[in-house]
């Protein structure tokens, strides 16, 4: 016997055969304005406490903090916040330099964003007088010894040519930027209290909240990564929030529309508060028939909820959003996501109640204008009208299985995992074998939910189907260096497949639904489909 690693044996790499990973179904991301915290950045939080300490915590301008609170509350497990300000400003901190002063400002805004600055020369040469050392903490209040967070910038100089200018190196500071011009000299050293060698320079109470927020805060910039474009620079999410912009100001049709076309793009559903004026399900019912909002993409809950103001001291009414996505989370726990998530499951915890009730009748009502109702607890106890719960694409035009919020639900989560967990093949040599290995990959996967019953049908044929060979990958498609993938699979009727088309390119990777007719998925017929419906329709380019 040969023992691995002895002297002139070389063995063959071991190759793992790539997987697809069920994603995450319940991540909820919520963009709107905040105590405190990093503009623009998506930031993950598993807890309200993590919340309470990057962002603040409640406070009573920001139905965003109100909403996340009821979400983990609720049963959420996972949030990505993103903070948008309206002219808010950064504090500055003033440091004595010579006869000059050497100015630093906040890189986060706000009257809450607590700044020290200390100055020192430990290790710096006595005759070097150009060189010194800065120290950054941003602590819990102004006079706290709390410490949040600390930056340290050793051997900085003023002079621009040096290497390490202080105006360089602050770039990448969390904390701080230098604010021009710099003065002619180092900044003195900080001294304490009575002359001690530790002392710090306070941040200015010039730090600013800034306004409500509007629309076009929250839309932001596609270019700049900003508003809800931020959300680019943070992993995949499921649900996304947008509490209103004040507690007397709603979402405007502008956000909505812009939100839910990222939500289409992202494979994530939009929850949607309803606007306060529907103080009834007749005035919800009235207001749908002239809301111009609609989209498969975006889900919406009435009524707004009731809860007790702990800053305030007395009942207020809050947006749904953030409890409806822990009451989701929550589901997602207890039931496969393929199954309906009834509307009587959908209770509010203790504490919490509907603004207004809804009587069975109009819960049925609601739900043909896709409008979704919330019950109490002791209503899910006493039984009542069960409603499979609807997307805002019901009541219009449309795929139907695409009104279905479970039915979306499971579309969005298909595609995310297939298109994320076939990747690989844009490390493989563009051809039939790497078809083949992607196709049996997406095909195991496909088989396995149909066996644990996510889709519905008799046979495979009837429940799913896997094409990626020369039908989808033509010679131009190969030219280009793409790899397209086609797949489908039934969720209401045995044939009727909700199908999708992945495109993996050097450049980006991307799935996108497509209609395929159910004789398609034969070779006799496919060639003519994928021809005519399919790949002619859409540039991948």
């Amino acid at each position: 016997m040969v023992e691995r690693g002895a002297p002139g044996l070389e063995l063959a790499p071991t190759r793992t055969e790539p997987i697809i990973a069920r994603l995450p179904s319940a991540v909820t991301a919520f963009v709107g304005r905040t105590l405190k915290g990093p503009v623009h950045r998506p930031v993950t939080v598993g807890s309200f406490g993590e919340f309470q300490q990057v962002f603040g915590g409640l406070w009573q301008p920001s139905p965003l903090s109100y909403a996340v609170e009821q979400f983990f509350d609720h049963g959420g497990g996972r949030a990505i916040i993103v903070r948008v300000a309206n002219g808010a400003r950064a504090p500055t901190i003033t440091l004595p330099a010579g006869s000059g002063t050497l100015r630093l400002a906040g890189v986060n805004p706000g009257s809450r964003e607590y700044l020290r600055a200390s100055v020192d020369y430990d290790g710096i040469p006595e005759g070097d007088t150009d060189r010194f050392n800065l120290v950054v903490h941003r602590v819990r209040s102004a006079a706290s010894e709390l410490i949040e967070d600390q930056e340290i910038f050793r051997r900085a100089s003023l002079d621009p040519d040096c290497g390490r200018c202080l105006a360089d190196l602050l770039l990448r500071s969390h904390l701080v930027r230098a604010v021009e011009p710099l003065p002619a000299q180092r900044p003195d050293r900080s001294a304490g209290p009575g002359g001690s060698a530790i002392g710090y320079a306070l941040s200015n109470a010039d730090g600013d909240d800034g306004g409500p927020l509007t629309d076009y805060d929250i839309i932001g910039s596609a270019a700049a990564a900003t508003g809800l474009f931020a959300l680019s620079a943070a992993d995949a999410f499921n649900f996304l929030c947008i509490p209103p912009l004040s507690r007397e100001q709603d979402v405007g049709l502008s956000a909505l529309l812009v939100a839910a076309r990222y939500c289409r793009e992202r494979h994530a559903m939009m929850i949607v508060d309803p606007p306060a004026s529907w103080t009834s399900a007749r005035a919800a019912l009235d207001g749908m028939r002239t809301w111009p909002f609609r989209s498969d993409n975006a889900v919406m809950y009435y009524p707004r909820v009731q809860a007790l103001d702990r800053l305030r001291g007395r009942l207020e009414t809050f947006a749904s959003c953030g409890a409806v996505a822990g009451l989701l989370a929550r589901a997602d726990d207890v039931h496969p996501l393929w199954s309906a998530v009834e509307t009587v499951e959908m209770t509010l915890r203790p504490g919490l109640q509907p603004a207004v009730p809804v009587c069975d009748a109009d819960r049925l009502r609601l739900a043909q204008a896709g409008i979704n109702a919330l019950s109490l607890p002791r209503a899910a106890a006493q039984g009542g009208v069960r409603v499979d719960a609807r997307t805002l694409a019901a009541g219009g035009s449309g795929f139907p299985d695409w009104k279905y919020l479970s039915a979306r639900r499971l579309g969005l989560w298909v595609a995310a995992s297939v298109e994320r967990g076939t990747r690989w093949v844009l490390l493989e040599q563009n051809g039939p074998p790497a078809w083949a290995r992607a196709r049996a990959l997406v095909d195991t996967f496909l088989e396995v939910l149909a066996e644990q019953g996510a889709f519905v049908g008799a046979g495979a044929g009837d429940r799913y189907f896997v094409i990626c060979d020369e039908r989808v990958n033509r010679p131009d498609t190969v030219a280009d260096g793409r790899v397209n993938l086609l797949f489908g699979f039934a969720t209401s009727r045995p044939g009727e497949f909700d199908a999708w088309l992945v495109t993996h390119h050097p450049a980006a990777s991307r799935v996108r639904p497509v209609t395929v007719n159910r004789a398609a998925t034969s070779r006799q017929r496919v060639e003519w489909e994928i021809e005519t419906t399919i790949l002619k329709k859409m540039d991948y380019r």
